[in-house]
Order: structure tokens, then sequence, then C-alpha cells
């Protein structure tokens, strides 16, 4: 395989042993037409089918295609890590590897990128997906819009194009592979967005549901909490407990006043015990910011850590 790759595709695999050869078959065709030297890599994550069988088949005929087998299913966000760590294109295409992600849509998404964006994501403006589907999507949607301060349509269309050097040191985890924008936006890269096609799951089974929604609301947060206080989270931590501290001291302050002065009791007084728990309170989130201080320097001196484990490399 060429050194000089010049586009990288990522794909994801979970037990879709059925859709794979016909993705192929369409990557390549796309893929041809854009002359450029180029890599397909598939990343098994943990199927349970023969998907890995089917990707060793695919290679054997065609050496531009690699396969990455994890010991177990790690999950999406895992299995794209594993993709920007695994390929050498300085630019690189994720996409679902379900047939409902369209690969003619790959040079326009190539196109708009060459407009002096780091980044372009899909948006699946006519969605081929059930109601139940689509609502949460709408939702974690506006969410993410909202609390990120990146305005595109459709976070969780896997298909994607990226300019490798807007992937340095991304710390990927969790359900964040969606935020993956809102991460780079952070570091002030420019991200655009054009629409894509969608089509309708034929084969295979669909693994989105209730759970996943949830895990991706909450990692959600966590990006958004990243992206304001990750270089000194002592600012929220500190404000809220500095916050708590006051207003326990001020308690404090007036019922010694009235207990000085008025022979307030005080021992048999709900607020008393109360201003004594905002202010123990208080303390709590001033360390916690402390430390989480400290941990993040620790953080930054350590070696990147890989969220996933390699069985074999084809």
């Amino acid at each position: 395989m060429p050194e000089n790759i010049e586009l990288s595709i990522v794909v994801p695999v979970f037990n879709e042993s059925e859709s794979l050869a016909e993705l192929y078959s369409k990557l390549k065709q796309v893929i041809e037409r854009l002359n450029k030297e180029y890599e397909i890599v598939f990343i098994d994550d943990g199927s349970t089918d023969n998907s890995f069988e089917v990707l060793e088949g695919i290679h054997a005929q065609d050496s531009r295609v690699k396969a990455i087998k994890f010991r177990k299913n790690f999950g999406q966000t895992a299995a794209i890590s594993a993709g920007f760590d695994y390929t050498k294109g300085k630019i690189i295409v994720t996409m679902d590897s379900d047939l409902q992600n369209d690969p003619e849509d790959i040079p326009k998404l190539l196109q708009k990128l060459d407009e002096g964006f780091d980044v372009v994501s899909g948006w699946r403006t006519d969605r081929k997906d059930p109601i139940t589907k689509k609502i949460p999507s709408l939702i974690s949607n506006f969410l993410a819009r909202h609390l990120t301060g990146v305005n595109i349509h459709d976070f969780g269309c896997t298909l994607k194009v990226y300019k490798r050097d807007v992937l340095t040191d991304m710390e990927l985890y969790g359900d964040v592979h969606r935020y993956i924008p809102a991460l780079i936006a952070w570091k002030g890269f420019k991200i655009g967005e054009i629409q894509v096609k969608h089509h309708p799951r034929k084969k295979g089974k669909t693994k989105y549901g209730c759970k996943r929604f949830i895990k991706g609301i909450l990692d959600l947060i966590l990006v958004t909490f990243w992206q304001k206080y990750s270089a000194r989270p002592i600012h929220i931590f500190g404000s809220v407990g500095l916050l708590l501290f006051l207003l326990g001291f001020v308690l404090g302050g007036y019922l010694g006043v009235m207990r000085l002065f008025f022979g307030y009791p005080l021992s048999d007084k709900p607020l008393f015990l109360l201003s004594i728990l905002i202010l123990i309170i208080g303390i709590q989130f001033i360390a916690t910011g402390v430390l989480a201080d400290i941990m993040l320097k620790l953080y930054h001196t350590q070696g990147k850590r890989r969220n996933y484990f390699i069985e074999r490399i084809i």
C-alpha cells in the first residue's frame, strides 16, 4: 500500500456482515473517481456474526482495505478512535457500515472541505428512520447546539470529513464520537455542514435504543463542561464553593449576633445546622476544584491511553 495516502475511509462495523460487500463495492466506485491514493479501514467492534470473515475476503481481493478486529464490543466511539489511530490519510472520512450513509456524498463533503473548513459534517435532512429514533435525535441535537455553541443540525450523523491535523491529541471516550465537532470547534477549527442523503435500513438490525440516547445526553453534559472548564476546573467548583461558603458564613454570623445580643437559642434551630452544613459543602466544593486542577495537570503529563484492545489486524 502506498505511503503517501491522501484519503482514509474509516468504517465502524458491528454485526453488519450482510452489508459489507455492497458497501465496499459502492465505496470503491466513488473513491476511484476522485483519483486519490486511498485506504479503507473497517473496524470490527466485537461482531458476533461473520463480519470479520467477510472483511478478510474483501482484503484478499484488495490490499487497500484494512480490517481491525476488537477483542470485544467497545462501542462506536472506540471504533472511530482506532480508525483515527491506524489510518495514514491526510483527509479522514467516517461513515456507518449499514448502507444508510451514501458513499456518493463523499465528493461533496470533500469539496466543502476545500472551502476553508477543517471538518465537514453530514446533515440527514430527509432521515429514513422510525420516529422512535428521530424524536430523541431532534432533542439531543437541539441540546447540543445550545450547550456547545456549535451550529450544526445533525451531530449524530457519522458521515463526516476531517483534516488530519484537527485530530491531534483528540481523546475519545464514552459515546462522544457524535460531539467530535464540538471538541474540535473548542480548539478553534472551522466546522462546516452539508445536506446528505440517507437511506432506510434494509439489512441487519439497528443498534440504537433508549440506553444509548441517555448515554449520549450524559456525554453531552460532560463535553459541555470540558469545553468551558477543562483548562481550570477550579473556576466552576471554586465559584460554587465560594458562594455556598459565603452564604453559610452570613447565616452563621446572623445567628451569632442574635445569640450574642438577644439570647437567641441555637441548639434546637434548624437554620443553625443548615448554616454549618452549607459552610462544610462550600469548603468541599473548593477542595474538589483544587483536586480537579491537580488531576488535570497529571492527566496532561501522561501518555495517551486507548479505550480499546485489538485482537487482530489485516
